[in-house]
């Protein structure tokens, strides 16, 4: 699985972007806006994860396809955003709380398989926090990680999660993106723990704030594991 760094400019402002080639000879762009926000372009198709306005003018993107949403605090769900990257036949997914605030969405809980286009197969899978303490910021079955599924290539969008022990049932991962700025979510050593439990080929870091997150890419430099590190600051 190649790739190529390129530039996406939205609005007089770029925003770096890795292209990927899929296993079926697709083409896949990793747009990283900031924070937990990305977008995902799939041989012509949008997916916009998360976006808050705060960190982007989504009036000068492109309108989205699909739209995932994987809870509602307000650093991954802002509806101004949504409101901004809307047409007609998109497809908006949501954990439940997020639908309720919106009053829309299709519903997804951890657990769900769905296939909303034929390019696309969403898999939600659990996002919560484990150390004492803890546990108020994300609560377990309530938020949602997604598997996507584009091209025959899995990408594993983890949400706001600590290394819990249902990472070790996640199957031939080709990129992830975990998250890693505690008290919210994982410490440098257990995102690592959590990169070790399913091995991605590729694995950037993500909603990462202050962490000095160099040292992941350091606690990871003997495994299999590539570390690509990202503006998301």
């Amino acid at each position: 699985m190649c790739s190529l760094s390129v530039a996406f400019l939205a609005s007089g402002k770029s925003f770096d972007t890795d292209k990927f080639v899929t296993k079926d000879g697709g083409e896949l762009v990793i747009t990283f806006i900031k924070h937990a926000s990305l977008q995902l372009t799939f041989n012509g198709h949008y997916i916009q994860i998360d976006p808050v306005s705060e960190y982007a003018d989504y009036t000068a993107f492109p309108k989205a396809d699909i739209i995932l949403i994987t809870h509602e605090h307000g650093d991954h769900l802002d509806p101004k955003a949504i409101s901004a990257l809307e047409k007609q036949e998109t497809i908006l997914i949501t954990n439940e709380a997020s639908s309720k605030i919106l009053g829309k969405g299709t519903v997804m809980k951890n657990g769900d398989k769905l296939a909303p286009t034929n390019y696309l197969t969403i898999e939600s899978v659990p996002a919560y926090n484990t150390t004492p303490g803890r546990e108020k910021y994300h609560p377990r079955h309530r938020d949602n990680g997604y598997i996507l599924t584009l091209g025959e290539t899995r990408i594993y969008i983890a949400g706001d999660t600590e290394d819990i022990p249902e990472m070790k049932d996640l199957k031939d991962i080709d990129i992830a993106f975990l998250p890693v700025n505690q008290p919210y979510t994982m410490t440098v050593p257990q995102a690592a723990h959590a990169a070790e439990m399913f091995s991605p080929k590729v694995l950037y870091p993500y909603h990462y704030s202050n962490t000095n997150i160099e040292e992941l890419k350091e606690a990871l430099k003997d495994t299999a594991i590539d570390v690509r590190i990202r503006q998301m600051q």
